[in-house]
């Protein structure tokens, strides 16, 4: 056994963080992390350089025992016998993923960009960025029979790495601060809604009608199948319809889906509405959808989404509403409301409907420049996909549609490729909904940064705890294993989740779309407090009077971790 080898000066108790820092970090990295096994891990801090000798962690995983190099890292981090058996099952821990997905995700742009990320951290000896020894390692181990675990990863790596604890200090401090700030705003959203609720008009909901409740109509739903020739793009859509709608005019909403999702996924939405008499209508964007994915995993694409989708998804929302004007008379008799529809958009849907609700110019370029160059930046999972944006024409797309008259934005795609400039031209009614367990717009980048910029004079931020982006009863590749090893992790069931979507959804398009003010007495802070009582996971909401104290949170945060978020 080689013996730990220092370079430089005597350990102190910066350099004992340091390593410490390291050798908690490493297991992360790596997972998230090309065929002889590597020998060494070099921790460096110039002029320092320490090494753990590989199969010292693999004595350890295998037996437990603890070799000598391995304990002097151990008692330098202080971990105890349970720290001790948590780094033993770490290292053999398997990761449930499909292997042929990991491997394309990882060559496409967006795995490009994370793996390069996290090999500035993780480097090869000498100091060269790690990003292919990484992704060759991790591919490798998904493929063999014991799969994806650390150990394996080593074991497929073909060369020594270093991490640049540095780097690795950096890393560490923005994500310990983007979590504390995660908590910090979920907090200050929590009190803004009471605040409100104190001072809200007393309407008893007990006495009111059950948003959560379906409808009075019967629901039928059919499938259109629609060809847009001016841009060779074929599509369907999903036509939910009330069976006898009441009033001259019928209400319309549009519902777009979300990347890897389908029209199908927004189906209890979209009954719920129409069983209070909207139409409802939900196209398929294809080059961005599950069918798209599934594709995409089989090698018929090299990305998980078409690029040209940023400009497309848009077109199809134009496009439908184009095909409900051309149907209007024959299949309806003329009674959809073509002037003041609604739309609600989920993710990537959420970047969909903001564009044709007035965000102009989209792409905001001068913002993506900047913040896929941000050192934050990979923090934001949601910013993977919007840096894509970068390689469209550069031309100021404008999508806005006139017909559009009312918003939900679900979980949005949207800080960057929009930022400031774009989101300050939406001027309709607007809901921004948001997650706090959401890993794929993080709530603290894509909903807190983002809602001030929004002008709208009505304008709702809707906070969710425990949502996580999407029904988590319907996760699979592995992330329902994930989160079930997650320590102490609840999760509110499903249900709760679409009752709060579907009762404030629905109040929020009869106030804007229907005009039915009956309604506007649930659009008010306390009828989240109503719906949440006696509820683990509850729902926040705050207005435009809020605004002036979120700005001010924003702004101290910001001020006190030197991190630029707006």
């Amino acid at each position: 056994m080689n013996k730990v080898t220092i370079v430089g000066k005597k350990i102190n108790k910066i350099t004992s963080w340091l390593f410490s820092l390291g050798l908690g970090l490493f297991p992360v990295v790596a997972f998230g992390t090309p065929s002889q096994a590597a020998e060494k891990i070099y921790f460096i801090y110039s002029p320092l350089i320490e090494s753990l000798d590989v199969d010292s962690l693999k004595n350890f995983a295998e037996t437990g025992n603890v070799p000598l190099d391995l304990k002097f890292y151990l008692d330098i981090v202080g971990a105890e016998t349970e720290e001790r058996q948590l780094l033993q099952t770490a290292l053999t821990r398997k990761v449930e993923i499909d292997p042929v997905l990991l491997a394309r995700s990882l060559k496409t742009d967006e795995g490009e960009r994370l793996l390069e990320s996290f090999g500035q951290v993780v480097n090869i000896r000498g100091g060269r960025n790690g990003k292919y020894a990484l992704r060759g390692a991790i591919i490798k181990s998904a493929f063999e029979e014991d799969g994806l675990t650390l150990l394996n990863v080593l074991d497929n790596l073909g060369v020594d790495v270093q991490v640049d604890l540095e780097k690795a200090f950096g890393f560490a401090k923005n994500v310990s601060t983007i979590l504390t700030g995660t908590e910090r705003f979920i907090d200050e959203v929590e009190q803004l809604a009471k605040q409100e609720a104190k001072f809200a008009a007393v309407a008893d909901y007990g006495q009111r009608p059950d948003l959560r409740k379906m409808g009075i109509f019967e629901v039928e739903m059919e499938t259109w199948q629609l060809t847009d020739q001016t841009r060779d793009r074929q599509f369907y859509a999903q036509i939910y319809r009330p069976q006898k709608p009441l009033g001259e005019k019928v209400p319309v909403i549009l519902i777009s889906h979300g990347l890897a999702s389908a029209p199908e996924r927004h189906r209890n939405l979209a009954q719920h509405l129409a069983s209070y008499g909207f139409v409802v209508v939900a196209p398929q964007h294809p080059g961005s959808d599950l069918a798209y994915l599934e594709e995409f995993t089989a090698g018929y694409h090299r990305q998980v989404s078409d690029l040209q989708e940023f400009v497309n998804r848009p077109l199809d929302i134009s496009f439908t509403l184009d095909e409900l004007e051309r149907r209007n008379g024959a299949e309806f008799g003329g009674r959809l409301d073509l002037e003041n529809v609604g739309i609600y958009g989920h993710s990537y849907g959420g970047y969909t409907a903001l564009a044709v609700a007035g965000a102009f110019p989209t792409p905001n370029f001068e913002q993506l420049n900047e913040d896929c160059a941000a050192e934050w930046g990979i923090f934001n999972n949601a910013l993977l996909l919007q840096c894509r944006a970068l390689q469209l024409s550069p031309e100021d797309y404008n999508f806005r549609d006139q017909r559009i008259q009312a918003v939900i934005a679900a979980n949005p795609v949207n800080a960057s490729i929009f930022g400031e400039a774009a989101l300050s031209q939406i001027d309709i009614p607007i809901a921004v909904v948001a997650g706090s367990y959401d890993p794929a717009t993080p709530f603290i980048f894509e909903q807190v940064r983002s809602f001030p910029w929004i002008r709208s004079e009505q304008k709702y931020l809707i906070l969710e705890e425990g949502q996580a982006h999407v029904d988590i009863s319907r996760l699979d590749l592995g992330i329902t294993s994930l989160l079930d090893r997650i320590p102490r992790l609840n999760l509110p069931s499903p249900q709760l989740l679409n009752d709060y979507s579907e009762a404030i959804a629905l109040a929020f398009f009869q106030v804007y779309t229907a005009e039915d003010d009956q309604y506007r007495a649930y659009l008010d802070p306390a009828y989240g407090q109503y719906l949440s009582q006696n509820e683990e996971f509850k729902t926040f909401m705050i207005t435009q009077d809020s605004l002036p104290e979120l700005e001010a949170a924003i702004a101290e945060f910001k001020q006190e971790n030197q991190i630029d978020i707006n």
